[in-house]
């Protein structure tokens, strides 16, 4: 979803912070971008493309003013042009508003303002704000007072940061969209997401869902619709801003492929007895049933997560909504939304994750998957000392691959495919959906995951020379065996297979490359088989050229249905 960052007080240097979080936020959107600086008037720039656009168009201009906001876009409404770039203005031109979300109720809004008088420029549902807002000044009411009023008429789910010519301070709503603010001695900010001010200072304040902020030279003010205080915690952010950085890598994405062994060791310390055979979380949880919701790649780690508490004999499904019961939130941010509204937490301490496809938060959503298992279901029918083990073991196991990894060469080989087909079997299907979802996602590839098994079932009219099948195969059971005839029908219609596999089936034999991973339990197996999809899919992408952190169409956080 966009980006939103603001600040107030960084005396001669607004512009330049306002820049600063729009870069390390441009993985929430990349459509379009720009700023509005508040003096006695606003200068406002904006440019569709990616953040270098606005750059050049801000080139050898004296911008200057101690508020400021800023907003990096992913389309919704209209397509990426000037015009729909954020911040839209009223018009008079001395009311800049910046917007995240879906204003459902923007087209009464539009007409209403429209038959008033009101000209618009845009497509975009944002751009009703600062007229209405201009509406409630024109009627006399001072700054806040106008921004309440334009605020209490939106519907839908939205984050929304405005600033007034003439107003040293930045006022700011959210209602199911993210808000944070970040508190320093000589300056107040306000952004999406932390990394966005985490430069600056580690102190933060999450706005609650309805409430109201007015940042400026004073620090800042939270309140309820109806105007009350709130008096809200500070919190202390713990990573370092260093890590948001590439640290020589060519991309984030990478970068984040090969931080898997601190993320999960992170994830797994202080839970893991391996003496004891058991593991250690603060949860207190005895469920009769759990029903996992996800969307996208934390979807397949629910399907994972779910088969675990299946085979501890907890019925368990994953589903892409669901409401009404006791909720717990498996995610990698301390004060996200999700964390504060759900009844409980577990966080996968995997560290920021800036590249837009996920790949050390979903290792770590799986690692915590299993923790979660063996303590909130039981062993079911693993080697629950076996297992223990496998897990302190994984962070080395995911090293020794990364270190020996023949990723690269094998993506290289089948670059120019049709298409690509992922197959796996019990753990292994949702690492194939996940492994074909990267591929996609970052290369542009046609790319499917199956159910091994459902092959037959129409996909195998699809399977030719040029479509190579990615098959995951781990261990030497029934699912391992049942897979490699899987492998020996596509092999039959010429198809080339990518076997990842642990060496423990004969799946080499029928394979035109592999992709080994280190011997492990059944269920780490799925984890290390991840990554060297990952590593595959980052590959292909690389060798196409593609802007792989920042893929086409597509942002890190999405907040709207």
């Amino acid at each position: 979803m966009c980006g939103i960052v603001g600040c107030v007080g960084r005396d001669g240097d607004t512009l330049g912070t306002l820049l600063s979080g729009l870069d390390t936020l441009e993985y929430r959107g990349y459509d379009s971008a720009g700023v509005a600086l508040v003096n006695d008037s606003l200068d406002v720039v904006k440019k569709a493309g990616e953040l270098d656009a606005l750059r050049a168009a801000l080139a050898g201009r004296a911008l200057d003013g101690r508020v400021g906001v800023g907003h990096t876009r992913w389309s919704t409404h209209g397509p990426p042009t000037d015009e729909n770039a954020h911040p839209h203005v009223d018009c008079t031109g001395e009311v800049a508003v910046v917007h995240n979300g879906i204003i459902e109720n923007y087209q009464t809004l539009r007409e209403e303002l429209a038959a008033d008088g009101h000209e618009f420029a845009s497509d975009t549902d944002t751009e009703v704000v600062p007229h209405l807002v201009e509406t409630e000044l024109a009627a006399g009411a001072d700054a806040e007072t106008a921004v309440r009023a334009a605020v209490d008429r939106l519907e839908g789910s939205f984050a929304v940061a405005v600033t007034v010519a003439g107003v040293e301070a930045v006022f700011a709503a959210r209602r199911d969209s993210p808000l944070v603010l970040g508190v320093d001695d000589d300056a107040t900010y306000l952004a999406s997401d932390v990394p966005a001010f985490r430069e600056y200072t580690d102190r933060v304040v999450y706005l609650d869902d309805g409430e109201f902020a007015r940042i400026d030279a004073d620090g800042y003010a939270v309140t309820g619709p109806d105007g009350t205080r709130h008096e809200k915690p500070v919190d202390t952010v713990e990573w370092d801003p260093e890590e948001t950085g590439k640290s020589g890598y060519d991309h984030y994405m990478l970068k984040e492929i090969h931080e898997q062994p601190r993320a999960l060791r992170q994830c797994l310390q202080g839970r893991v007895d391996e003496l004891g055979g058991r593991v250690a979380l603060d949860l207190d949880a005895d469920p009769e049933r759990v029903q996992f919701v996800a969307c996208g790649t934390s979807y397949h780690a629910a399907l994972y997560g779910a088969a675990l508490f299946r085979a501890a004999g907890v019925p368990a499904g994953a589903f892409y909504a669901r409401r009404g019961a006791r909720t717990l939130a498996v995610t990698n941010v301390v004060g996200s939304t999700m964390a504060r509204e759900c009844t409980d937490a577990l966080f996968i301490r995997s560290g920021p994750e800036i590249g837009v496809a996920a790949s050390k938060t979903f290792s770590a959503q799986l690692a915590a998957l299993n923790l979660l298992a063996l303590q909130a279901a039981g062993p079911g029918d693993t080697d629950v000392r076996r297992l223990v083990a496998a897990l302190r073991d994984l962070p080395g196991d995911v090293r020794a691959l990364l270190d020996d990894t023949d990723a690269a060469a094998v993506a290289r080989e089948y670059v120019d495919s049709d298409g690509f087909f992922f197959i796996g079997r019990r753990l292994n299907y949702p690492v194939a959906m996940e492994g074909a979802l990267k591929l996609k996602e970052i290369s542009y590839a046609h790319a499917e995951g199956f159910a091994a098994g459902e092959l037959k079932h129409g996909t195998l009219a699809l399977v030719t020379e040029d479509t190579p099948v990615i098959a995951v195969v781990t261990g030497d059971g029934e699912a391992a065996r049942k897979t490699i005839g899987n492998v020996k029908e596509v092999e039959a219609r010429s198809a080339p297979v990518i076997a990842v596999t642990d060496g423990m089936s004969d799946v080499e034999r029928y394979a035109d490359q592999v992709l080994d991973i280190p011997d492990t339990h059944p269920r780490t197996a799925a984890v290390l088989a991840n990554v060297q999809l990952q590593l595959f899919a980052y590959h292909v992408a690389d060798a196409l050229d593609r802007p792989i952190d920042k893929p086409r169409n597509l942002a890190k956080s999405v907040t709207v249905e």
